[in-house]
């Protein structure tokens, strides 16, 4: 099927064969007899070096188990530029690292007033991928068809206004699909309000 594709298409275009995808946009891309793997380590790399950071020490997780940023109206202010270039960077990883969605989500909102405290946090951000820059997402190839959805929610998690931050995650199978995260716009008034919001919001 793929050669009489090729076939036609070479009838109707200039086109040659490269062989398989290996490089796309900054995705490393590993086809395996089973299995497809999906990884940025080049780019990560290349993050840690350009803020000079290839050699930092390694953190296990990219944020603590409770994290509480806020405005931190008191902290000593950072070079806006380098927080938002840090920010941006990070941002293009999450197309392959849902497991720093969350808290980068949470960084990017200091992005017009950051503070210490807040770079402090993407640098802790940078160190754990610094450790974790060969991570991907695995496709299999002979997965069953199977959509199941995750959510949860942080209630009344941002110390600033008190909202919450749902978040979601979407597999066919073994196979990640889908992934969010997003402030609400209103305030629950209870854990299981801020859940059923947080499913909804998934469902939709």
């Amino acid at each position: 099927m793929v050669q009489h594709f090729v076939k036609q298409m070479q009838l109707e275009f200039e086109m040659s064969l490269v062989g398989e995808l290996t490089d796309f946009l900054g995705l490393q891309i590993k086809q395996m007899e089973d299995s497809i793997f999906l990884s940025q380590s080049k780019y990560a790399k290349n993050i840690m070096k350009k803020l000079g950071m290839e050699n930092a020490s390694h953190k296990r997780t990219p944020a603590p188990t409770h994290l509480k940023l806020s405005r931190d109206e008191k902290g000593v202010n950072v070079d806006q530029s380098l927080y938002r270039s840090m920010i941006g960077s990070l941002l293009y990883l999450t197309a392959s690292r849902p497991d720093i969605t969350f808290v980068l989500g949470v960084c990017a909102r200091y992005q017009a007033k950051p503070k210490v405290s807040h770079i402090n946090q993407v640098k802790r951000i940078l160190k754990y991928v610094n450790g974790t820059s060969n991570y991907g997402m695995l496709y299999s190839h002979g997965s069953c068809s199977l959509l199941v959805g995750y959510c949860d929610d942080d209630w009344a998690g941002i110390a600033d206004d008190r909202k919450s931050t749902s978040g979601g995650c979407f597999f066919l199978g073994t196979n990640l699909l889908s992934w969010f995260i997003k402030k609400k716009n209103c305030v629950s008034l209870s854990t299981a309000e801020a859940e059923y919001i947080a499913a909804g919001s998934s469902c939709s």
